[in-house]
């Protein structure tokens, strides 16, 4: 089975102030660069296949932290971006709080499609079918795919048989780690918002196999 290890992209300074969505131009911060390169050398003992990145700047930027070191080149999947928000993409918080739109949003999610943008359902199927698709490439190996924060949320939900209307309990922090078993068997979470070691995910090499004995016979 294939290894997926979903990394949620480090901070901006957009981050938590404002529904940055499929906002252009949005680049990791300071701290978020260091938080990226913490994300990094927890991945190093993991040999990695694969990266995969959604297009957005602040997973390309944190995915090269990752890359760095290693033979591997950052391929980047417009089914791994963020929820299209529509028009409530760059406003503040502070702002959606007050909207009955945002109340909506936090009692039913499944409800609601985002002004002029995607529904929750829509990120879901998207998403999710780029991981099994990525999972079927690489069979046997671990793959790093960088995120954003609902696209894992909502991939973990999935997985977890989780309804749609209850992800927003699942917490993905910048920067984190979840991890997620896919191939011909029941998908398993291993991880999830992970910010710690991972080098038990490092797999075990095999001892060699013995040879086998064979009867000998002896002649009288």
């Amino acid at each position: 089975m294939a290894l997926i290890l979903l990394v949620r992209h480090a901070l901006t300074d957009a981050t938590g102030n404002r529904l940055s969505g499929q906002a252009t131009g949005l680049h990791l911060s300071e701290v978020g660069r260091a938080q990226a390169e913490g994300a990094a050398e927890r991945l190093r003992p993991l040999p990695l296949a694969a990266l995969y990145s959604s297009p957005l700047e602040r997973c390309v930027e944190t995915a090269e932290f990752i890359a760095a070191g290693r033979s591997l080149t950052i391929v980047e999947r417009p089914a791994l971006m963020e929820v299209d928000y529509g028009s409530w993409t760059g406003r503040s918080f502070g702002q959606l709080y007050r909207t009955a739109g945002w109340k909506r949003l936090m009692q039913a999610p499944s409800s609601i499609r985002f002004p002029n943008g995607e529904t929750l359902q829509e990120v879901q199927s998207r998403c999710v079918a780029a991981l099994e698709e990525i999972g079927a490439r690489h069979p046997k190996a671990a793959v790093a795919v960088v995120a954003h924060a609902d696209v894992i949320r909502l991939s973990l939900a999935h997985y977890a048989g989780v309804h749609l209307d209850l992800y927003q309990r699942l917490t993905v922090s910048p920067a984190s780690v979840s991890a997620v078993l896919l191939g011909d068997r029941i998908p398993r979470i291993l991880r999830m918002n992970d910010t710690g070691s991972l080098e038990d995910l490092v797999p075990k090499r095999r001892p060699p196999a013995r040879p086998r004995s064979q009867n000998v016979r002896r002649l009288r």
